[in-house]
């Protein structure tokens, strides 16, 4: 099944979450279509899972095949697998590229990793499903430094997670720990995919 590629606000509104994390797509709370307004049908249980497990898929752009390898990567760790998933998730390094604000996006971070314009302790790396390790560095290659939308990007940066930590003058940011669930999305029950995939 190939990457999501059709409308974005659509999509937001079907799910009932922000995708784009600015909350511009939610400006009609509802579902799109003639009916949108009206729709009261009450979901399943296994309705309920599926909308959370295409939530988190959508929002970190993730087709289902490598969402599937990576839960189970995860449900191999010791600990909680849902907490275990969704910190793997975080540690992408399209998604750790967002997080610095080197673009608006996880798809515009995802096509900066692709373009080699990121690296990762010095050296290029252009997979954007690489797993980033704790104490890693993450930069820019010094061609990179001057793009106009990477300046724009991190001027508009209001947020750097806690697990994070940012040198203005390299360029560069250190993931430092693991992040917790709770600086973690609080609209997405991790409880009801480890559910789904464990039926």
């Amino acid at each position: 099944m190939a990457r999501y590629t059709g409308p974005k606000f659509k999509l937001s509104r079907r799910l009932g979450i922000s995708l784009s994390g600015t909350g511009k797509d939610l400006k009609r709370p509802f579902p799109p279509g003639q009916h949108g307004p009206n729709q009261r049908r009450k979901m399943s249980g296994y309705g309920v899972q599926l909308q959370e497990k295409q939530k988190l898929r959508h929002m970190y752009g993730l087709n289902e095949k490598q969402f599937r390898n990576l839960y189970d990567k995860a449900a191999k760790q010791k600990g909680k697998a849902g907490e275990n998933f969704m910190a793997l998730l975080e540690s992408r390094l399209d998604n750790l590229v967002y997080r610095l604000a080197f673009a608006n996006s996880r798809a515009g971070a995802r096509q900066l990793v692709a373009h080699g314009h990121v690296t990762v302790n010095g050296k290029k790396v252009d997979i954007a499903s690489y797993t980033v390790a704790v104490g890693d560095v993450i930069g820019l290659r010094e061609r990179s430094r001057g793009q106009k939308s990477i300046k724009e990007a991190l001027e508009g940066r209001h947020h750097l997670p806690n697990y994070l930590e940012f040198n203005e003058q390299a360029m560069e940011g250190k993931y430092i720990r693991l992040p917790e669930r709770a600086e973690l999305s609080q609209e997405i029950d991790e409880k009801q995919i480890v559910e789904f995939y464990s039926r």
